[in-house]
């Protein structure tokens, strides 16, 4: 396996690793630097060379949360970072004097979960959804990232899972997610609505004590007091999976994947989330597909990014060398 560099970059940390014969080097993370486009970039020479060591390395992969023309490597749009617009696999290319590419974050991440800890691929066909603030994807076809015609394939979360389609239909909301999409109705963000309307509801609840007190209530205080068996807090994270479900079985309904794995933030509510969203899912899958895609919690945890863009970059030089 040839020497090449993964970052993962976020909007708060900058994690970078070699990944070569040996498996997995040392983990190198800093704190994003978001003061301009010029410093993030001065940023990820430093971080991968400081990945690389002394022994250098035959190419870089590079995770972002954005969209990504992938053959230029242009950051087509990006909220997180201070990259909209930069032409990144050319400036870091000629700054580091390698083969630079560089992938939604989401996508790479769902490059990981398709090999186990041997760097065997083990799920020719697979598709991710990350669950955080946000909700991203990213899709694997036979062994291989799907992206589409543009690059931005696996943009899961703007799925419509909740629209009434009636004869007056209500015209797009001009910001993103919309009302009624994946992400408005099974992100981090919508379980801490579900918390904090749960703990109005019920001020006797286990979550309604808790804004008594003045906390501000968010999804994991739903997780930890669902599994201490309150139920105000259960029903809202039951609501959270079966909005999660929904958009399981679209993807199994979509791509018919060997996996569908979970991942981000919202994966830590583990088999609270896991069991009630894969057995929702269940119902609303074709009975032709039904009972052949697993569902699973992802593998990789917080070196999915890393280890994807690596993967990435492994690809890429085998691609073009054959």
């Amino acid at each position: 396996m040839t020497n090449v560099v993964g970052v993962d970059v976020g909007g708060t940390k900058v994690a970078a690793t070699l990944l070569g014969a040996g498996g997995m080097g040392e983990h190198h993370q800093q704190p994003t630097a978001l003061s301009s486009a010029e410093a993030l970039i001065d940023q990820l020479v430093a971080i991968v060379g400081e990945a690389a060591g002394g022994g250098g390395c035959r190419a870089v992969g590079i995770g972002v949360p954005s969209i990504v023309r992938f053959q230029t490597g242009e950051i087509a749009a990006s909220t997180n970072i201070p990259l909209a617009g930069v032409p990144l696999r050319h400036v870091l290319g000629e700054r580091l004097g390698v083969p630079v590419y560089v992938d939604n974050d989401a996508t790479v991440a769902a490059l990981a979960e398709a090999y186990d800890e041997r760097m065997e691929l083990v799920a020719r066909n697979l598709v991710m959804i990350t669950v955080g603030t946000g909700i991203g994807g990213g899709v694997v076809i036979d062994g291989h990232i799907f992206r589409g015609g543009s690059g931005g394939a696996g943009e899961l979360g703007m799925t419509l899972i909740g629209l009434a389609c009636k004869p007056e239909m209500q015209a797009p909301s001009a910001n993103f997610p919309q009302p009624g999409s994946l992400e408005s109705l099974a992100s981090g963000t919508a379980l801490d609505h579900l918390a904090q309307a749960a703990a109005r509801e019920r001020p006797d609840s286990a979550l309604g004590r808790l804004a008594a007190g003045g906390r501000q209530v968010l999804g994991a205080d739903a997780v930890a007091a669902a599994r201490t068996g309150d139920e105000p807090a259960a029903a809202a994270v039951r609501r959270w999976a079966h909005a999660l479900g929904v958009g399981i079985a679209n993807a199994i309904n979509t791509f018919d994947p060997d996996e569908v794995v979970i991942g981000g933030g919202g994966a830590a509510a583990g088999e609270l989330l896991l069991k009630t969203a894969a057995g929702f899912a269940d119902g609303y899958v074709h009975p032709g597909l039904r009972g052949r895609a697993s569902v699973r919690l992802a593998r990789w945890g917080a070196t999915a990014g890393v280890l994807g863009a690596a993967l990435l970059a492994q690809h890429e030089l085998e691609h073009e060398t054959t």
